[in-house]
């Protein structure tokens, strides 16, 4: 009888310090070993925090602005006011473990290209902002309603906003399409995105950590719960992409092993509003941007055209 309580308490033990293992790994704010040495996560973080020109970004005249979430803390962002007359901005949501900085590249090219203005928050958890745990895009869903009003204070009530995330930030505005959001949003650009955080750490316990999902990811989930605030199994972008009519223009690589080719495909059948697919079928991780910069940059110019102002010629098409 002793000898079997004493299994079941290493057998507890065990599985805690694995579940608190896993939750200081993934989900604390802390450095993340494990992303360095996983050869496709680099490659597309190596996309974007390259690409910005910070002497491009000093001579925008950048503003540092700050918001409050709902929860109390202090997010920061960049402002770039751009040179162009009309309201447009882009609110540019950064990946996992990244900083709104590292979207400078996408900055340059909504600033120069499409007379935009920019917003770039760092994510809860991420660069100057406040907070302790990287919420995946749960709670970064209520982080974006906060800026997109802040951007309507500051700018107007006659602004247009485009949403344009990548990785991580393609499923945090992803997730925020499903909230009640002003009528001054009008679309969404999410590269690369996963269709919820249980299908994306699940997917990654198997192959970083060689771990079935089961039990680990529920024990994990409950952890997280009781130290963040929140759920695996509720951070759903597949769940608030189905209660949404915005625009959504989907990007994704095709040999992306990362976050798999098909959670694009899935995110996309199951959208309520008007969608579009565009597979860029050399790119891994992050990096269509890099591989096919042109044809990426005419899907997002078709997509601004069709949806804010009229200012261009619209595309009657619809593109896959």
């Amino acid at each position: 009888m002793w000898i079997l309580l004493l299994i079941l308490l290493m057998i507890a033990a065990l599985l805690w310090a694995s579940v608190s293992y896993f939750y200081k790994v993934a989900i604390k704010r802390t450095p993340k070993p494990m992303i360095i040495k996983n050869t496709e996560q680099m490659a597309g973080d190596k996309v974007v925090s390259t690409s910005p020109d910070y002497s491009w970004i000093r001579a925008q005249s950048p503003e540092q602005v700050e918001i409050t979430s709902f929860d109390g803390l202090k997010l920061c962002g960049t402002w770039i006011p751009g040179k162009g007359k009309e309201n447009k901005i882009v609110i540019l949501s950064h990946g996992y473990t990244g900083r709104g900085y590292e979207m400078a590249g996408f900055a340059r090219f909504y600033i120069e290209e499409l007379g935009f203005r920019v917003l770039m928050p760092d994510h809860r958890g991420h660069g100057a902002s406040e907070g302790d745990y990287i919420g995946f895009g749960w709670h970064d869903r209520l982080d974006h309603v906060r800026w997109i009003d802040f951007v309507i204070e500051k700018w107007g009530e006659d602004s247009e906003i485009l949403l344009h995330g990548i990785s991580m930030g393609a499923a945090s505005v992803l997730m925020a399409s499903g909230e009640k959001l002003p009528s001054q949003v009008k679309g969404i650009v999410a590269d690369c995105a996963y269709t919820s955080v249980k299908d994306e750490l699940s997917y990654q316990m198997k192959q970083m950590f060689k771990l079935p999902s089961f039990p680990f990811l529920p024990l994990v989930s409950l952890y997280t719960r009781w130290k963040a605030g929140y759920r695996f199994w509720e951070a759903s972008a597949l769940k608030q992409v189905k209660q949404t009519q915005l625009p959504i223009l989907y990007i994704h690589g095709g040999e992306d092993t990362f976050v798999p080719t098909s959670m694009a495909h899935e995110l996309y059948r199951e959208s309520a509003g008007d969608k579009y697919l565009y597979i860029v079928p050399e790119a891994a991780h992050g990096t269509s941007f890099l591989v096919d910069s042109e044809g990426y940059k005419r899907h997002i110019k078709d997509f601004v055209a069709r949806y804010l102002g009229q200012n261009t010629e619209i595309r009657t098409e619809k593109w896959l």
